[in-house]
């Protein structure tokens, strides 16, 4: 599906990194770009840099995600949904003879996996009433953000991972149920990637991090991941596949 100007597109978790970074990209393109975020000042800012919309969208909660697309049907037809937002906190199944917070896991599938669900299965819907784009028949994309943790979990990683491996199992049965309406699924796993929570890192510790990925040595920029979601919309035999975004690493226990 070729990007147009005009084109609608909604991308969580955009007031910053990935999501910033895809947010740009597809503006830069020509789409009508909304960041559904919770963080008003920041993704407020953003959206008037790319000319776009702000939502203020708990995406965990399906009523407030119903709210923010009654704001982008008002605008037009949908086509692209890109899930960037999410939690990553540390925690051990029992640290120091205390079980995991059942609170904070639940809090990480609540936005990571059935944030990314409420996202784009209501955005599903919007594309669905839309007329097609292109002779395949095609009427949006879908883009959801897995990580290499749903394949390697690390040591206090138990809650993400279990998240991330959520949305690598929703990509196929979800492009599936969708196939009829024109609508593609993919995931992007990305590994260690340059996120603001890195970047205030100390320098030798984002370098050793890097050094980690066998090649190209570093961590992976933002803009290398939004320049795959741009393929992923482009190339339209791609759907329900998951694509590692990692240089080639495979995560040690630590």
């Amino acid at each position: 599906m070729k990007i147009e100007a005009g084109m609608q597109a909604v991308v969580t978790g955009a007031a910053s990194g990935l999501g910033a970074a895809v947010a740009k990209t597809l503006a830069d393109a020509g789409a009508l770009v909304t960041i559904f975020d919770m963080n008003a000042e920041a993704g407020n800012a953003t959206a008037a840099d790319l000319n776009g919309h702000f939502e203020a969208v708990d995406v965990s909660d399906p009523a407030s995600v119903a709210a923010g697309f009654e704001n982008v049907a008002q605008r037009g037809g949908l086509r692209i949904v890109i899930n960037c937002a999410g939690l990553a906190p540390a925690a051990k199944t029992v640290s120091r003879g205390v079980a995991h917070n059942p609170e904070m896991f639940s809090k990480v599938i609540s936005v990571n996996l059935i944030g990314s669900f409420n996202v784009a299965s209501q955005g599903a819907a919007l594309m669905a009433a839309s007329e097609p784009v292109n002779e395949d028949g095609e009427r949006g994309v879908i883009i959801n953000t897995a990580s290499v943790a749903a394949y390697e979990g690390q040591v206090g990683q138990l809650a993400y991972a279990a998240s991330k491996g959520g949305i690598v199992s929703m990509t196929l049965p979800m492009a599936r149920d969708l196939a009829q309406a024109g609508i593609r699924v993919c995931a992007i796993a990305p590994g260690i990637m340059q996120t603001p929570m890195l970047a205030g890192l100390p320098q030798e510790v984002q370098d050793s991090l890097g050094q980690q990925v066998p090649f190209p040595s570093r961590l992976g920029k933002a803009g290398e991941y939004a320049s795959l979601v741009a393929h992923i919309i482009d190339n339209p035999m791609l759907n329900g596949e998951v694509i590692r975004l990692d240089g080639a690493i495979r995560m040690a226990p630590r």
